[in-house]
């Protein structure tokens, strides 16, 4: 019966097919007739026939590789090979013939690049058609290009393939085949079988294989060596079994060190959480506006401090908070220099809120977002707030004061006394340093308040000379 296949688009270049040996068609003058014109790899233009199923698709693609009727435009990138195969593979897989660069390559452990390279190719033979072209936007939704599976009409020239339309109204790509030539049989069947054999990537040679055996391998059954006859060595020359491993396992490395990068971002996010006003602002701005600082070797506290010697700002008109921290901490790092400047900051900041929280209870509330929003709360604290004060003002038997030149056994304290004194020391250190001005021997004070509660007594209250750094 006649073929219903249309013409190609160059039907006038004649093309010399024959069967070379290995069964695959080949082409004879070596030209590059069989590249598809990016104008028709859309669905609407092109000349091929859209493939009724997978296996049938993946033939048309063992036949394109076989046949070296196609070369890649380009003179660089990768060639026709396994590779394209293994991807068209993965395409015939698809229900919906959708195959998005990212997935192709996370799939097969490929580059992006490679991935379009190859994708490139298939479009080109003719193989792969648009149906809709995605979007490459940066900021917008990213859609993956919708593809049509493909058989090229030089497939069903080779092969002798009828095809026929029936609808007649239907676009020419909905032809489907209807019958087969004699000399095609033959190669379809080889095509068959490649079709349905699964291609897969091969494994990259690890470095234990390129090394040489440590046991040479004897081959034959004649005990006697052709080359003439070898000395066994001594026992005292064999390998003792104390030799290094020559792959020795590494140490675990502790915690990596932060560098300036990291150190700066590092104190942006404790700000962020730290400071009401920078609630919500962005970590990297935050880490630009503290730059300087950061470098200088600035603690949290000590940023944190010099913002809180400030009127906190109104919440509601900070637009930006990165742009007032920049304006606030703008060459505080040349102004305080040394640590004991920064120690002194952090003292004035602590006297501060100590003497706020004493103005009024609940004034401490104002540095972490204004406190409950529940009247009743707000009740029950200033409630408690005044009965501990009405408590501390009162007389206490069983307060222990320590006087200069005065000597206390620490063995006779009760229990509860020394339990009630260093919770006194825990929220207030000044207590400790009072006690050591007043004579009490270091070594007492730590056996009475601890270790812990003396040193950050003695860090955060030093005999150092406090500096005005606001003069």
């Amino acid at each position: 019966m006649p073929s219903c296949q249309l013409t190609h688009a160059n039907r006038g270049v004649s093309r010399g097919i024959s069967t070379p040996s290995d069964g695959t068609q080949g082409q004879e003058t070596g030209t590059d007739t069989f590249r598809t014109a990016p104008a028709q790899q859309w669905v609407d233009t092109t000349t091929g026939r859209i493939a009724t199923d997978p296996y049938s698709w993946m033939q048309a693609v063992h036949w394109v590789g076989g046949s070296g009727l196609y070369t890649p435009s380009r003179t660089y990138g990768p060639k026709w090979g396994p590779t394209t195969v293994l991807i068209a593979q993965e395409i015939s897989a698809l229900l919906e013939c959708r195959p998005g660069v990212d997935y192709l390559a996370r799939k097969l452990k490929l580059s992006r690049r490679t991935v379009q390279y190859h994708l490139d190719m298939l479009r080109e033979a003719g193989l792969l058609v648009y149906r809709s072209k995605g979007t490459r936007l940066t900021g917008s939704l990213r859609v993956a290009s919708v593809y049509e599976r493909v058989i090229p009409t030089a497939f069903d020239e080779a092969l002798g393939i009828r095809t026929l339309l029936r609808d007649e109204n239907a676009p020419a790509y909905e032809r489907v085949p209807v019958g087969m030539a004699e000399q095609g049989r033959k190669l379809i069947g080889k095509l068959a079988k490649k079709a349905a054999r699964k291609v897969r990537r091969r494994g990259r040679k690890t470095a234990s294989s390129g090394r040489g055996r440590c046991t040479p391998m004897q081959v034959g059954t004649s005990a006697v060596n052709s080359a003439g006859t070898s000395l066994v060595p001594p026992e005292s020359k064999l390998a003792g079994g104390n030799q290094d491993c020559p792959t020795p396992k590494k140490p675990k490395r502790g915690q990596r060190k932060l560098n300036e990068t990291g150190r700066r971002h590092q104190l942006a996010r404790e700000l962020v959480a730290a400071v009401p006003w920078l609630n919500g602002a962005a970590a990297d701005r935050v880490a630009w506006a503290v730059r300087d600082v950061a470098d200088a070797g600035w603690s949290v506290h000590e940023v944190q401090a010099h913002l809180g010697l400030a009127d906190a700002p109104d919440q509601s008109v900070v637009r930006r908070p990165s742009a007032l921290l920049t304006y606030r901490l703008k060459g505080v790092h040349l102004l305080i220099k040394t640590k004991a400047q920064r120690r002194n900051l952090v003292m004035a900041w602590q006297d501060r809120m100590l003497s706020r929280r004493e103005e009024r209870p609940g004034a401490d509330w104002d540095l972490f977002g204004g406190g409950p929003s529940s009247g009743a709360v707000k009740r029950l604290f200033t409630e408690a707030a005044r009965l501990s004060r009405e408590f501390l003002a009162g007389d206490q038997p069983d307060a222990v004061e320590v006087a200069a030149g005065q000597t206390t056994v620490l063995e006779d304290l009760p229990r509860h006394v020394v339990i009630d004194m260093r919770r006194d020391a825990e929220l207030d250190p000044a207590i400790i340093h009072s006690a050591l001005d007043c004579g009490m021997p270091e070594a007492d004070a730590r056996r009475l308040y601890t270790n812990r509660l003396v040193d950050q007594a003695l860090t955060a209250f030093s005999t150092d000379t406090r500096i005005d750094t606001y003069a």
